[in-house]
């Protein structure tokens, strides 16, 4: 039977985006004195499938539209991040920019679907 978010495409491809960033975090060689960042980085990329998914249990489209913007809102928060983290070299260019198109696709995902609604 499963949930209903989980037959979602841009559920799915969220679902993905998030461990590839945790992937690339556990690869990442940063002073740990900034653990702080890389907590936040994992909170924001995580808090784009679980929006998604939260929203479709919601019991009325409204609600559902409002998560999904949720969810833009934390992708969007998840690329500030993932910028800062290339700008203190953190992050490998290549990294970046496999983990941005990720982004950009779910982004307009995430539009279309809201528009739908």
């Amino acid at each position: 039977m499963g949930f209903a978010f989980e037959d979602l495409q841009v559920y799915q491809k969220a679902l993905d985006f998030s461990v590839a960033i945790i992937d690339v975090i556990e690869d990442m060689e940063t002073p740990r004195r900034h653990y702080r960042l890389i907590e936040q980085l994992e909170a924001s990329c995580t808090s784009v499938a679980l929006n998604i998914s939260e929203g479709k249990g919601r019991f009325s489209r409204k609600e559902f539209r409002h998560f999904l913007y949720i969810a833009r809102g934390s992708l969007y928060e998840t690329i500030t991040m993932l910028q800062i983290f290339l700008r203190k070299s953190w992050l490998k260019k290549v990294a970046y920019t496999k983990l941005y198109s990720k982004a950009e696709e779910i982004n307009k995902m995430l539009s279309g679907l809201i528009k739908s609604i």
